[in-house]
């Protein structure tokens, strides 16, 4: 009798998990929507998969019971933050991830780097920005924080980005501050 009820406490005390195979599935099926990120479609399949495991296991941790996560208002707002800061995690501002946050195609089209910069070029310049970035953000929060704001030319890592390419290329960006009137 003693056995078994150690046997019953010793299998009462462990924490199972309360989400289903299925369950975590379909969270895993909702993350397909954010595969057009700059960072995620570089990834191959089988690196998207283990970050979207690595994504429904963070929300596991934080929403236990998957009814009351489903159920929450503002739902796809959360799962957009652990997508986010799961990128984060991930990047921790590296040099040679910053260019999975900001590919130079995209560099390119906004005006931000010149056209035609060979690899080592542009090695440099996703050096240049990591540091920039290590030495001004105190810590991953932070950064975090700045890409989510990063919605403006005149942002703190817009202009982290025209500093390095004026150094590097003597590239010049204009930004033009654009005031709206109605009369």
């Amino acid at each position: 009798m003693f056995l078994l009820t150690i046997a019953l406490c010793v299998g009462c005390s462990k924490k199972q998990k309360e989400w289903s195979d299925k369950e975590r599935a379909e969270l895993r099926g909702e993350l397909d929507a954010y595969r057009e990120m700059a960072y995620l479609d570089n990834l191959a399949d089988e690196e998207f998969d283990d970050f979207s495991y690595d994504v429904v296991d963070a929300i596991e941790v934080d929403y236990p019971v998957y009814t009351t996560f489903v159920e929450m208002p503002g739902k796809g707002d959360t799962i957009q933050v652990y997508v986010v800061s799961t990128i984060v995690e991930e990047l921790r501002a590296d040099a040679h991830n910053m260019r999975n946050i900001y590919p130079y195609p995209e560099l390119v089209a906004d005006g931000v780097l010149p056209p035609g910069l060979n690899h080592r070029e542009q090695r440099d310049f996703y050096r240049c920005f990591a540091n920039k970035v290590d030495n001004y953000y105190n810590s991953v929060d932070e950064f975090f924080n700045a890409i989510l704001a990063d919605t403006v030319p005149t942002s703190t890592m817009s202009q982290f980005q025209r500093d390095c390419a004026s150094s590097l290329f003597d590239w010049n960006i204009l930004v033009e501050d654009v005031t709206l009137t109605t009369n």
